[in-house]
């Protein structure tokens, strides 16, 4: 099934100062094998009221589907997720990212991050982990694996010793429980990939992509 869906209007990108926690209440978690998709997907996404896209590095289809959104989709926020080196940082942000995301960190990594010029999410998955970034000055974070690092119980403990730190928790998390995590005060969003399954990718049922984001919009309100 193909259907299509019309760009959104513009919006604006993500800058050093912007917080990518505060564009949405979930961020979409995409992985694309084909770059051809990168733009209706994108536009579906936007569509839907989702303007922040982690397009993660896992596939050879990853920085050209960064570019062609970022250059071809009003509105939309592109960023880059499974960034693990210096070198991902920099062909990402050549190509058009708007934010950073890791699922892990390094000094190295960070201090690529840093400079970058673009805000980006360390993650980390440890009390221990959260303190050493607090003491570099990064207090906004990916909390990964989400659910298997201990969930909303894990991050509610966090918030009263560490209540400066503000998290994006990702893994494992659905639509039914994404809620729990964003009643949370140290949450900002979620990352998911529940609103654009495989299958709807693989028919380019945009239609199908765009409600799904619309009701994961929805989910703070």
């Amino acid at each position: 099934m193909t259907s299509s869906v019309p760009p959104a209007a513009p919006s604006a990108a993500a800058t050093p100062d912007a917080s990518v926690l505060d564009l949405a209440p979930v961020v979409p978690v995409v992985v694309l094998h084909d770059a051809a998709d990168a733009v209706p997907l994108a536009r579906a996404l936007v569509a839907g009221g989702l303007p922040a896209i982690e397009v993660t590095l896992r596939t050879p289809a990853a920085l050209a589907s960064i570019r062609a959104m970022a250059a071809e989709v009003p509105g939309a926020v592109v960023g880059a997720g499974t960034v693990l080196t210096p070198q991902h940082v920099r062909d990402t942000v050549d190509a058009g990212a708007g934010f950073l995301v890791s699922p892990g960190w390094t000094d190295v990594l960070l201090e690529a991050m840093k400079a970058s010029g673009v805000p980006f999410l360390p993650g980390v998955s440890t009390t221990s982990e959260v303190v050493a970034l607090l003491e570099r000055g990064v207090t906004e974070m990916k909390f990964f694996p989400a659910a298997a690092a201990g969930g909303t119980a894990y991050l509610k403990a966090l918030s009263a010793p560490l209540p400066q730190a503000r998290f994006c928790p990702t893994g494992g998390i659905s639509a039914a429980s994404a809620p729990s995590y964003l009643a949370l005060p140290n949450v900002g969003c979620v990352g998911g990939s529940w609103m654009v399954p495989g299958d709807a990718v693989a028919a380019k049922d945009w239609d199908r992509v765009a409600r799904l984001a619309a009701e994961a919009a929805a989910l703070a309100g």
